[in-house]
């Protein structure tokens, strides 16, 4: 048996949806692993599934996608992974590999995809399994905890950041400063660019200051003038009007949410003309995993973390949505 948080019942964070568990272990199929899962570090989309912003795919289910371990079982035809070794586990967990999606380098859009801790189970758990095909080698000189948001927070960002097509020594604009934002803020300015944040909170501000923001802020009416290229993190459609109005012509503004709230009308002289263009972000590719992982090592990122125990996984939720968590919430559920 196993120690499991699991999700029965949509409701709000503040209500604490999930329930502590002994759950029967999963032992892993032919082509799978499983690993004694060590850290969990907790995703917006977590609370989006909790609350019921994204319908459940099953139920109950055990939420959790950035899961860190090292292998105790190992399937019949697995070749590449061996026990003992330090894997992880993040979001995408199935494609079919055939569909014009993937065949074009596209599997992040297949329509065969599933996910972990939306689909089957997943990391706020004592052991989790995975296809040897979407198991991610780890980048070294991170710690389990510390190496954990890279796998949902960090992979969203990067993809995000990919596509805002930022121009050489661009500015960026960073819309939201959550768990992704302060990967992406590290890596944008390894590659150069001129980064500025809009975000709410008097504490984020400070962080992304801290962390090398050019400007930030709570208001778009005091950017310092026009941007190349903006990734919306908060997910708020009523942001995406400012978020266009402050890019500058050509720019390109990308969404990093899986859930976003409806957008109001745009105008199309103000938001649009002169080739401004709006971008939806989904999921990842494995190539983006390895791209991030090599990328996160020459720049020499640091995460900041704040840890918490299984048990307390409803309070880890409830402290990245009013965002009291100093970084990102991580589960520490095993031995690193």
């Amino acid at each position: 048996m196993m120690r499991a948080m699991v999700l029965g019942q949509q409701k709000p964070v503040r209500e604490s949806p999930l329930v502590l568990r002994e759950l029967d272990e999963p032992q892993a199929a032919a082509d799978e692993v499983r690993v004694r899962v060590s850290a969990c570090a907790v995703c917006r989309t977590d609370i989006h599934i909790a609350e019921g912003d994204l319908a459940l795919h099953r139920t109950p289910v055990v939420p959790g996608h950035q899961i860190v371990g090292r292998i105790d079982q190992v399937g019949g035809s697995v070749t590449r992974l061996h026990l003992g070794q330090r894997i992880g586990i993040a979001w995408l967990r199935h494609v079919d590999g055939t569909c014009p999606f993937c065949r074009r380098g596209r599997e992040n859009l297949c329509p065969g995809s599933r996910y972990t801790g939306y689909d089957v189970d997943g990391g706020y758990a004592e052991y989790a399994v995975v296809p040897e095909d979407f198991a991610y080698d780890l980048p070294d000189g991170f710690d389990d905890e510390h190496v954990s948001p890279l796998l949902c927070g960090g992979l969203i960002g990067y993809r995000a950041l990919e596509r805002a097509t930022v121009p050489e020594s661009g500015r960026l604009l960073l819309v939201g400063f959550g768990s992704s934002a302060h990967i992406v803020i590290q890596i944008a300015l390894h590659r150069g660019y001129e980064v500025r944040v809009v975000t709410r909170s008097e504490n984020h501000i400070r962080q992304a200051k801290k962390l090398g923001a050019a400007w930030a802020g709570a208001d778009f009416r005091d950017l310092p003038g026009k941007v190349d290229s903006a990734i919306l993190f908060a997910p708020s459609g009523k942001l995406v009007p400012p978020t266009m109005e402050a890019l500058d012509r050509g720019g390109i503004c990308s969404i990093a949410g899986i859930h976003l709230s409806d957008v109001p009308e745009l105008n199309y002289e103000r938001h649009l003309y002169q080739e401004r263009e709006l971008r939806s972000v989904t999921s990842n590719t494995r190539d983006d995993a390895r791209a991030l992982f090599a990328e996160a090592s020459a720049a020499g990122i640091r995460l900041q973390t704040t840890a918490y125990s299984l048990q307390d996984a409803n309070r880890a939720l409830l402290d990245m949505k009013q965002s009291k968590a100093e970084g990102t919430p991580v589960l520490i559920i095993g031995e690193n």
